[in-house]
């Protein structure tokens, strides 16, 4: 799992600084035209960073705390980066605002990888 992990966060974390790049670069006029999506497009880019990264720690954990609960932990993190932050991305790009709906969705995959990740620990 560890290496699957550390692959899955080094391809979040590749895409994500691109997308940063993309929307500080290739979308300033687009921001320009439409403002308010704006700060959706950079809490998208923010979240998926977080956790491109936080995911490089659960390939840590997983070393430490093999089992069930870390892969848990990494697969929620993977899922919550992509409706989370894959549905602000789209939310942008299609301007549907009813996208923002199906978000919540990710968040609460963060919220629970992360208690898997708690409960790894807390166990070991």
């Amino acid at each position: 799992m560890e290496k699957t992990f550390v692959i899955f966060s080094a391809l979040l974390m590749f895409i994500g600084v691109g997308a940063g790049a993309f929307g500080a670069h290739g979308l300033s006029s687009y921001f320009e035209q439409y403002p308010n999506l704006k700060e959706t497009y950079e809490t998208a880019v923010r979240y998926h960073l977080i956790h491109g990264v936080a995911l490089l720690g659960v390939a840590w954990a997983a070393s430490q705390w093999p089992g069930g609960l870390t892969t848990w932990a990494g697969y929620l993190l993977l899922f919550g980066v992509g409706i989370f932050s894959g549905c602000l991305y789209l939310l942008v790009a299609s301007r549907t605002s009813g996208l923002g709906a199906i978000t919540p969705i990710g968040g609460v995959a963060f919220l629970a990888g992360w208690a898997c990740l708690l409960l790894a620990a807390w166990r070991s």
